[in-house]
């Protein structure tokens, strides 16, 4: 066999790391396997190079994507388009290439993609790669625990400087429309306040809890926000409307941070080390036994795959009686 492999979206620590699995196993059944450069902009340009173990050597660690990546959606008209029918023609220089398989690492927008080039008759193997914890079909994607750690460790260093100043810190985490990180960040931080995409929220009840701890005699207030949540106005951003609710309604003083970036880029962790290692030789042994059409999803810690047409344009959200959720509120946590 010969195949490809791929990775798509925003980048993410891990990558390389599944890249390697996939690789690494691969070859040691038997297959060729080709390296599909920037996402599925490489499909469409014919970029690509031959992996093999030297090139697989040494990127355990490494964070982003030695393959690259883009915001490519090939399903996706847009204004100013070269080409006029992306799909066919990813079909037709895949046909070229001779790949049997196409392995595509990548969140929800990729596994989208996989599952409708599915739909054309390509065989494709999909692996959930997002910091965001979101994609449908799957406990857990690799990158989201490093990107719990980082965010972790920037909630430790906000509670020495709130305490020194007396203020209220607000910092906004990542995870798109899920409060997955917000969640579990805050909640391995000391996060007082939590508030998730999931979870409506009131500002008056926020700036009570705040209030209260204040006339309690505590110094200082950790509020951790998922990018998502509502705010004022389309747009704007939630860590920065927070923070002026926040001093508006409480006369607190209230500084916002925004870790941002770094929550994505740099080593992955051991954790997510395995998991992507995991993912990639279990997407190998699927291609192996020539199972196509499925994203490999972790249940219970167990490896298992689901169809990819069951997984695309759905988003994994925080159930409102995750356990976590539960505990947090246990300890006084306040959800808003």
């Amino acid at each position: 066999m010969k195949i490809g492999i791929l990775s798509a979206g925003g980048d993410c620590p891990g990558i390389n790391a599944t890249i390697r699995g996939v690789g690494k196993a691969a070859i040691t059944y038997g297959m060729e396997v080709t390296g599909i450069l920037d996402g599925f902009s490489g499909l469409l340009f014919n970029d690509y190079v031959r992996l093999d173990e030297r090139s697989l050597s040494g990127i355990l660690t490494l964070g982003g994507t030695i393959l690259g990546t883009s915001r490519e959606k090939p399903f996706k008209k847009k204004e100013g388009d070269i080409i006029s029918d992306k799909p066919q023609l990813i079909k037709q220089n895949c046909e070229k290439l001779g790949l049997d398989c196409l392995v595509c690492i990548g969140g929800n927008g990729t596994q989208k993609t996989a599952a409708q080039l599915s739909e054309m008759g390509l065989n494709v193997i999909g692996i959930p790669k997002t910091i965001d914890n979101d994609v449908w079909g799957t406990d857990v994607t690799f990158g989201f625990d490093t990107a719990v750690n980082i965010a972790t460790e920037a909630i430790d260093r906000l509670h020495s400087t709130a305490n020194s100043h007396k203020r209220v810190m607000v910092i906004e985490l990542m995870g798109h429309h899920a409060g997955w990180i917000a969640l579990y960040a805050g909640l391995a931080g000391g996060g007082d306040v939590i508030l998730i995409p999931e979870i409506p929220y009131n500002m008056d009840r926020v700036n009570e809890e705040l209030m209260e701890r204040s006339r309690k005699g505590k110094p200082y207030s950790i509020v951790v926000v998922g990018e998502g949540i509502k705010t004022g106005k389309k747009g704007e951003p939630a860590g920065a409307y927070i923070a002026g609710q926040i001093e508006k309604g409480t006369k607190l003083e209230t500084r916002v941070n925004v870790p941002g970036y770094t929550q994505r880029g740099g080593s992955p962790s051991p954790r997510d080390r395995i998991i992507a290692t995991r993912m990639g030789a279990y997407a190998a042994s699927l291609l192996n036994k020539h199972i196509f059409g499925r994203m490999v999803a972790i249940h219970h810690n167990e490896l298992t795959a689901v169809p990819l047409s069951e997984v695309g344009g759905k988003t994994r959200f925080v159930p409102n009686d995750f356990y976590l959720i539960k505990q947090a509120k246990k300890i006084g946590t306040c959800f808003g």
